[in-house]
């Protein structure tokens, strides 16, 4: 955190897992943050950084290290979010988590400790595992949301899925029916 009128100003989305047993096919996991615009905060994302598209558009969100398996040290997965940069026209961002489903259909409870957590600077703002949404494909895990004043606010936002990446990504963002 930046201060308390400026509110988060650069926040980092971290993901871990174990790989799967000898044998097994491999688990992927991919962070993902949709980015929404002012006035249309829960519709279609205005664009998306994961796996496949690594940098916003302007270099304010970026995928900093993915792992298709879980054999890095520490987090596998890292994402930093350059709130304090992004342009006024955005007043939300979701970030997510989705499973990869190449080797047929995995959930949370079948990926070996599957862990989150977000930080901003040496503040913790939340961390924990996929228990509660264990039989989901994917899950929202954090929004920020940018107050009247400007500032960005977090919110704890864990919601599980039953979608394949390419659809949570697109609803991932939308108010539950």
């Amino acid at each position: 955190m930046s201060g308390l009128s400026k509110g988060i100003e650069r926040a980092e989305a971290r993901l871990k897992w174990d790989p799967s047993p000898l044998g097994a096919p491999p688990s992927d996991l991919d962070l993902i943050a949709a980015t929404y615009r002012v006035g249309a905060e829960h519709g279609d994302p205005a664009y998306l950084v994961a796996f496949g598209s690594r940098f916003s558009p302007d270099g304010t969100i970026w995928l900093n290290r993915d792992s298709t398996n879980g054999k890095g040290l520490g987090f596998d997965e890292v994402m930093t979010l350059d709130l304090g940069r992004l342009s006024s026209e955005y007043g939300r961002v979701v970030v997510g988590v989705a499973i990869q489903q190449g080797f047929g259909r995995l959930e949370f409870q079948g990926v070996a400790n599957p862990a989150y957590q977000l930080v901003a600077g040496y503040t913790v703002l939340a961390e924990g595992d996929f228990t509660s949404v264990a039989p989901a494909t994917g899950a929202t895990i954090a929004e920020f949301t940018r107050a009247a004043s400007g500032a960005w606010q977090f919110h704890s936002l864990l919601v599980g899925y039953d979608a394949d990446p390419d659809t949570l990504s697109r609803t991932m963002g939308r108010l539950p029916d």
